[in-house]
């Protein structure tokens, strides 16, 4: 199987379509985000399963119960893949609920990547990131969520949590000598994967790269697996 998701944090439904041309040889599977959301919305996530792609859409919900399952209930039909959700109890619970017998599955965010200690304390928590993680790792499971999204630094230890059959998506994921970006704690395909990850989220190593399709095929050779 082909774990990897290309993230599609494009502004505009023609640089996504771009992306999706250029990759679709190699690729199945694409992550639209609050960016493309914003931009083009429900249409152009219609537009990509119309193509036969899968579909992680990544809004992070967090709103009041009702809300949740209401929005997950939509979304639910035009068959999304993943859905993710903050990984507060109330909400991974509504959104459970919402998707029904569908066979969308739900994730939930535990700390995004883009955190570190600092900022963790900046937002008013005085537990450390690690015991924060582990208490919505902890929530998530009770709450009944299909799997996670968690750094890949930290994908081995949940994996050992959780067990072998939920889903653990894992960003800030690059090869060695890319650029971080804006991901604070990251690791390469093949270590995520080693300790345990589903799927491997991966944006500007492929969406900036001079031959997208070629970047993804260099991953997959990291990982010793060949385009589908």
């Amino acid at each position: 199987m082909n774990p990897i998701i290309i993230a599609l944090d494009c502004d505009t439904a023609a640089e996504a379509r771009s992306i999706v041309d250029a990759t679709s040889k190699t690729v199945g599977f694409y992550k639209v985000g609050l960016e493309l959301y914003a931009a083009a919305g429900m249409e152009f996530v219609r537009e990509l399963i119309k193509r036969r792609k899968k579909v992680f859409l990544d809004l992070k919900l967090n709103d009041i119960g009702e809300t949740v399952r209401r929005s997950t209930a939509v979304i639910a039909k035009s068959g999304v893949s993943l859905l993710t959700v903050h990984a507060e109890p109330q909400v991974m619970r509504a959104a459970v609920a919402g998707r029904g017998t569908s066979k969308l599955q739900i994730l939930g965010v535990t700390v995004l990547t883009s955190l570190d200690q600092v900022d963790v304390h900046e937002m008013g928590y005085t537990i450390a990131i690690r015991e924060l993680f582990d208490l919505r790792v902890r929530n998530a499971v009770r709450a009944g969520v299909d799997g996670l999204v968690c750094s890949p630094l930290e994908v081995g230890d949940v994996r050992k949590a959780v067990g072998p059959d939920k889903l653990l998506v894992t960003p800030g994921v690059r090869s060695a000598g890319a650029a971080k970006g804006d991901q604070k704690r990251v690791a390469t395909p093949a270590q995520a994967m080693a300790d345990g990850a589903s799927h491997l989220v991966i944006g500007r190593q492929v969406t900036r790269a001079a031959d997208p399709n070629k970047a993804v095929r260099e991953i997959l050779a990291e990982l010793k697996l060949s385009g589908r």
